[in-house]
């Protein structure tokens, strides 16, 4: 039998189809290399995202609960708002009252508040002095309970 003989490749022996090869052997290296660099690159993306991602989420959750802080304390000044503009309408009441009863006794005026005479309008600004000594004042002062 006769054997036979493979032909020599032509990479062996032809200088220029080895060049050829060693340059399609680096240029595959290279894009091994480039797909590797990307693939890091795209990992490194993918990180970053993620640990942004979670400072924002706790970043948000902290301002949720400054929200929620402040619309609590809102709601108590809004509630403490009224209960004093109540007790506030509610003594400006007592005081016409009795600015009224004191223009009765003395008989003076017609009861509005436009007829209270001037050292009556003002006593704060001498407490210690009562514009009518003569005429005891006694109230009963009702305390509410908040």
């Amino acid at each position: 039998m006769a054997t036979v003989q493979k032909p020599a490749s032509s990479s062996d022996s032809d200088p220029l189809n080895a060049n050829i090869d060693e340059k399609k052997r680096k240029r595959m290296l290279s894009n091994r290399e480039s797909a590797r660099r990307s693939r890091a690159r795209k990992q490194k993306q993918l990180e970053d995202l993620v640990n942004e991602a979670s400072a924002l989420q706790k970043e948000n959750s902290q301002l949720t609960e400054k929200i929620k802080v402040a619309t609590e304390r809102f709601v108590e000044m809004e509630s403490s708002n009224n209960v004093l503009r109540a007790r506030a309408m509610e003594l400006t009441d007592r005081v016409n009252s009795l600015n009224m009863l004191l223009q009765q006794l003395t008989g003076e005026g017609s009861g509005h508040a436009d007829d209270i005479p001037p050292e009556i309008t003002d006593p704060l600004m001498q407490p210690w002095q009562t514009p009518f000594p003569q005429i005891p004042i006694t109230t009963s002062v009702d305390v509410l309970d908040f």
